[in-house]
């Protein structure tokens, strides 16, 4: 058995900025992301307050997913996180700082593929700490009507997804699936942009939200249901399930550790996706820490009994079953 993944933990080389719109504020936003030492994680500060106040990007600052992702410190928040968020997954950053001077990430131009270009020109930098993963051991399932959410134990991190919006054309059945590597995720992801059907924007604007919403945005689906508005169309054919696995990428990488497991979302959104890390959270005995340790001239996953309290843990389990690949080459470029 191999796992996918990057044994070390990486930052940012330099820091870059970039500026653009709220989504629902309508707000001109700048945000900057700098590099941040071992085991910090990522975490935004609010340029815009006096002192700079911290709100972790982990699950259990998450106060709303109402059309998006908002977390909060309990006074101060920072709304649609997810596709910065996925960026930063799909780049394979595990710390950094971000500085925001509004309480909305800007939406770019609805997907996450101006954020991870703005981290590739940023460069990645290796650290000398190794990484620890959350790995699924057992099924967690959810269901909510129609909606449906499930991890299972998996030699990686595998999503797979499916939406269906009614008996159309344009916006039918569609599934996706995949093992998440870097590699698919800048081809396969990245770009797939947010939408909505044009009624429910024009809605939106009348009650005050997505007042930065435009055709440079959000794909806007045509009343006929059978286009869309956008003059250059569709980047992919299913673009929409892509960017609903963005979606799931960007919130999942709220529970701070990188995940082996395959997740399967049957018309998941942001709410079900925050109910699906709650119940792990809630569930130590579906899951375990490995964590890489150098042991002599090689690394070596070892199981961390995190359901036992510190003062009674048991002595941590190597897994001499597991082949660990070599490390792969970065995706970004100084």
């Amino acid at each position: 058995m191999s796992i996918n993944i990057k044994l070390h933990q990486h930052t940012l080389r330099r820091s870059v900025s970039c500026h653009g719109i709220g989504l629902h504020t309508g707000r001109r936003v700048r945000i900057t992301i700098k590099p941040a030492g071992e085991n910090k994680g990522i975490c935004f500060y609010r340029s815009d307050i006096a002192n700079k106040p911290a709100i972790p990007a982990r699950m259990e600052q998450i106060v709303d997913t109402t059309l998006a992702t908002t977390i909060s410190n309990g006074q101060e928040k920072i709304s649609t996180t997810e596709h910065l968020m996925a960026a930063l997954h799909g780049a394979g950053i595990d710390n950094a700082t971000i500085d925001i001077d509004s309480h909305e990430v800007p939406i770019m131009d609805g997907s996450a593929g101006p954020f991870l270009h703005l981290l590739q020109k940023g460069g990645l930098k290796k650290q000398r700490a190794l990484r620890k993963v959350l790995r699924i051991t057992k099924p967690i399932s959810l269901t909510q009507g129609d909606k449906s959410i499930r991890i299972e134990p998996y030699a990686g991190f595998k999503i797979s997804g499916t939406i269906k919006f009614g008996d159309n054309d344009l916006l039918n059945e569609q599934k996706y699936s995949a093992e998440l590597t870097q590699e698919r995720f800048i081809n396969e992801i990245a770009d797939a942009r947010t939408f909505g059907f044009i009624e429910q924007v024009e809605e939106l604007w009348k009650n005050g939200l997505a007042l930065g919403g435009s055709l440079k945005n959000v794909i806007a689906i045509h009343w006929n249901r059978q286009s869309v508005l956008n003059e250059e169309g569709l980047r992919f054919d299913d673009e929409f399930i892509r960017h609903k696995m963005l979606d799931l990428i960007g919130d999942l990488a709220l529970l701070g550790n990188p995940v082996l497991g395959h997740v399967i979302a049957n018309r998941s959104g942001h709410s079900l996706h925050h109910n699906l890390m709650q119940t792990i959270v809630d569930n130590p005995d579906c899951w375990e820490y490995v964590k890489f340790h150098k042991r002599g001239n090689t690394i070596q996953p070892v199981v961390l009994d995190t359901a036992t309290p510190k003062n009674t843990r048991k002595k941590p389990s190597y897994l001499p079953g597991i082949l660990l690949p070599p490390l792969p080459q970065s995706v970004c470029m100084a």
